[in-house]
């Protein structure tokens, strides 16, 4: 992803998380912040950034900066438009990011899940876990999920 992608990752954010919409100053401030972890895809995008274990940032929220501590890779986003799913992507998106959580020493990975997706990230070793207050951001029916990098 480059920084002339993200009016592309707003227009699939749009219409992939409707009810969940982020600005675009969100994308684009993970992908200064984090440019390892930002893909895009012909129709999708991901990205993903370091955080610490149980503390997902709210949504639609600037990190300002990413943690000196942080021991998790957090899975912001894998969007895909309609047309585009149940190709794979998803899961070679996440590959990708376990790739990068390796590389950089990070012991978690992490990701809320909204849409009533938990049973298509558990299929990946994705749990339930404990989470601050930052996910009520998402909504009553989001999920916080964590998986061992070295799942």
């Amino acid at each position: 992803m480059v920084s002339a992608d993200i009016a592309s990752v707003v227009r699939i954010g749009d219409v992939v998380h409707a009810d969940v919409p982020e600005r675009a100053a969100v994308f684009a401030e993970r992908l200064a912040l984090f440019p390892g972890g930002c893909w895009m895809t012909q129709g999708g995008y991901a990205i993903a950034h370091p955080t610490k274990l149980g503390e997902p940032p709210a949504l639609d929220t600037l990190l300002r900066a990413l943690p000196a501590d942080a021991d998790t890779l957090h899975v912001h986003d894998v969007a895909l438009l309609p047309a585009m799913q149940g190709r794979g992507l998803g899961g070679s998106a996440l590959r990708a990011m376990t790739a990068v959580a390796g590389r950089n020493g990070y012991v978690w990975l992490s990701l809320v899940a909204v849409h009533g997706t938990p049973p298509y990230w558990a299929r990946f070793g994705f749990h339930e876990a404990p989470a601050s207050t930052a996910l009520l951001s998402y909504g009553r029916e989001a999920r916080y999920m964590v998986r061992p990098v070295m799942a």
